[in-house]
């Protein structure tokens, strides 16, 4: 069965509840599914201060029970992401709000980890495009069109392209010449996929994200290092703002 997408509706003051639209959840999925549909929509649509829809919304949104609705902000809650006011409703909170709070300090960490690996990305791969430009043949800059060729298709699909975004960062990778640092690009991509995946769910960023590979390998074909190392630095910049703002 397919769930039509429903576009959220423009946030409301933290006086009243925030007027976010979810989609319908199967019936055979547990709270956890809830759970995370709700995470979801709380770090992308929603900021500390504003107030969850009632519990009734939620089940007639997401199509499930209460129980189900109760269990998942209970889940959230531990992780420090909502907090029950009485005669307010559940505010959406920072999850570092609670710094004694286990789960919170796990998503901080978490939060941490992702930060360095992509830190490390900007150390590499910036570089890396610049060598790439050097010593990439015709039948490389040939895989990389077609590449795009897809990851475009995909866009205009709505689909996530996922693989093709992993796969043409691994063919300069390839291009540069130095078949010692495709284990390192690949373990990064495979460490951050989950994290990468999630962000270009994100409204725009396939967008951005296809608009940065084709520059990159507009550097690429003319040979341009300097080019290609200032094109793949403004790529991995724009996509950390985005995957950092999501975590």
């Amino acid at each position: 069965m397919q769930w039509s997408v429903i576009r959220p509706i423009p946030m409301i003051s933290t006086e009243s509840p925030a007027r976010v639209a979810f989609e319908a959840i199967p019936r055979n999925k547990v709270y956890q599914e809830v759970a995370k549909r709700l995470e979801q929509r709380i770090t992308e649509e929603m900021k500390p201060g504003d107030l969850l829809p009632p519990e009734r919304e939620l089940v007639r949104m997401l199509g499930v029970s209460r129980s189900s609705v109760r269990d998942a902000i209970r889940s959230l809650e531990l992780m420090g992401l909502l907090e029950p006011r009485q005669g307010v409703g559940t505010v959406v909170c920072r999850p570092d709000a609670n710094p004694a709070n286990p789960l919170a300090n796990a998503l901080l960490e978490k939060r941490k980890m992702v930060a360095e690996l992509l830190d490390v990305r900007n150390m590499i791969e910036p570089p890396l495009a610049g060598r790439a430009a050097l010593h990439r043949s015709r039948d490389e800059i040939a895989e990389m069109e077609e590449i795009l060729a897809r990851q475009e298709g995909k866009v205009g699909r709505g689909e996530l392209g996922i693989e093709e975004d992993s796969e043409f960062h691994y063919c300069i990778a390839l291009a540069s010449n130095n078949s010692a640092i495709l284990k390192v690009v690949d373990v990064l991509m495979d460490l951050l996929r989950e994290t990468r995946e999630r962000s270009l769910q994100v409204e725009g960023r396939q967008e951005k994200s296809l608009a940065g590979h084709r520059r990159i390998l507009a550097a690429l074909k003319r040979g341009d290092a300097a080019a290609a190392e200032a094109a793949m630095r403004r790529h991995l910049q724009e996509m950390e703002k985005i995957v950092l703002k999501k975590l």
